[in-house]
């Protein structure tokens, strides 16, 4: 940024020195003793810094509309990152709600299996229902451990393979 200061700084001096220099032509226009090859001598000198700064103007713009393209570019990355971690974030929701309905039921029916078996009621659909439910649950374990581990590794492997470019380059 400091190189763009620095650019306007230089272009608002030129324009300022060739106000000054029209300023002294149309002076020497008022006063017809003024040589004419003095006067063109100084308007050749004017265009030419004139062009310069047009030059310096130009590799500016370009400069300019470079760093718009890069900061865009970081800009998407960034927003693609954060619709990726909302995915995420929304998978493991899903994961860890089905998680704690899953063991919500489980212990319902461990509580009715108990009930039973204090009551010497033997039922057997209700040990059924307590092992297929127990099942659902370690299921809904393992996804959600998934989920989570997935998660992980989304984050880290950008940082391993930063970390190997790096020792590679």
């Amino acid at each position: 940024m400091s190189e763009l200061s620095e650019l306007e700084a230089r272009i608002s001096a030129a324009l300022t020195r060739i106000k000054t220099g029209l300023d002294g032509v149309n002076a020497a226009r008022a006063e017809p003793e003024v040589d004419t090859s003095a006067s063109q001598a100084l308007v050749g000198e004017l265009t030419t810094q004139l062009d310069e700064e047009r030059t310096a103007n130009a590799q500016l713009e370009e400069r300019v509309k470079l760093l718009k393209e890069r900061q865009d570019g970081k800009v998407a990355e960034l927003e693609s990152n954060v619709e990726a971690g909302r995915a995420r974030s929304a998978r493991m929701d899903r994961e860890l709600q089905r998680l704690r309905q899953v063991n919500a039921e489980l212990r319902d029916i461990n509580g009715k299996l108990r009930e039973a078996v204090t009551e010497g009621v033997a039922e057997p659909h209700l040990v059924n229902k307590a092992m297929m439910a127990e099942l659902e649950a370690l299921r809904a374990t393992r996804a959600a451990d998934a989920a989570e581990m997935d998660a992980i590794l989304e984050e880290l492997t950008p940082i391993i393979e930063r970390e190997a470019s790096d020792a590679t380059g």
